[in-house]
């Protein structure tokens, strides 16, 4: 039997695909996010989001796995995670009334009726978040309760503080949220459409 897995845990992404209607398991990759620091901002999300996949996906048969991974880049500069609270209110007070950028990278792994992947496909999606100019006391209170510490770029758009911080966005929004769901739907539909359920359903 054909089944969906998404190797990731983030509660961010699994809504969006509960969203369409996807049938799928949850088992997150367990790989260090190590990369080439001379890499682009889109190879460094596709070939982590593929590492991802290929980490889980060698134990389920006849499955597609989907992997992603976001960061920010703001002037050239990858804005990962943040280590402490510190970090968080920095990287906010560097965005505010800046641009920057998110990319997401997704990875579709195909196995067979062994275990073997398949088939792979990754591409990435990019998308400019222009902040306007934060309050300080804003930016301490969004830290203070604990929302960046598990987000590049020390924010969420879907947060209370983190969609106020928010002025425009040029690009998909979802793909801000952490999976670009239009681009993976046209992907899927191409790459692995056996999988998809009829849309509505």
């Amino acid at each position: 039997m054909k089944q969906i897995v998404l190797a990731s845990a983030s509660p961010r992404r699994k809504k969006l695909l509960q969203q369409i209607n996807l049938p799928f398991e949850v088992h997150p990759s367990s790989v260090e996010e190590n990369y080439n620091p001379e890499w682009s901002p889109g190879k460094i999300v596709k070939e982590l989001s593929l590492k991802k996949g290929k980490n889980v996906a060698t134990d389920f048969s006849s499955a597609l796995v989907i992997s992603a991974d976001t960061i920010v880049t703001f002037e050239d500069t990858i804005l990962e995670k943040p280590e402490d609270a510190n970090e968080a209110y920095d990287m906010l007070t560097q965005l505010s009334n800046n641009t920057h950028q998110v990319y997401t990278g997704v990875a579709l792994c195909k196995t067979d009726q062994i275990n073997n992947i398949a088939g792979t496909k990754t591409f990435f999606e990019v998308t400019d978040v222009t902040f306007g100019k934060l309050n300080p006391q804003d930016i301490k209170n969004y830290v203070e309760g604990g929302s960046p510490m598990d987000k590049a770029g020390s924010y969420g758009i879907q947060d209370d503080f983190g969609a106020i911080f928010v002025k425009r966005i040029e690009g998909d929004y979802n793909n801000v949220v952490g999976f670009p769901l239009h681009s993976f739907y046209n992907t899927v539909r191409n790459f692995a459409g056996e999988f998809l359920p009829n849309p509505g359903n």
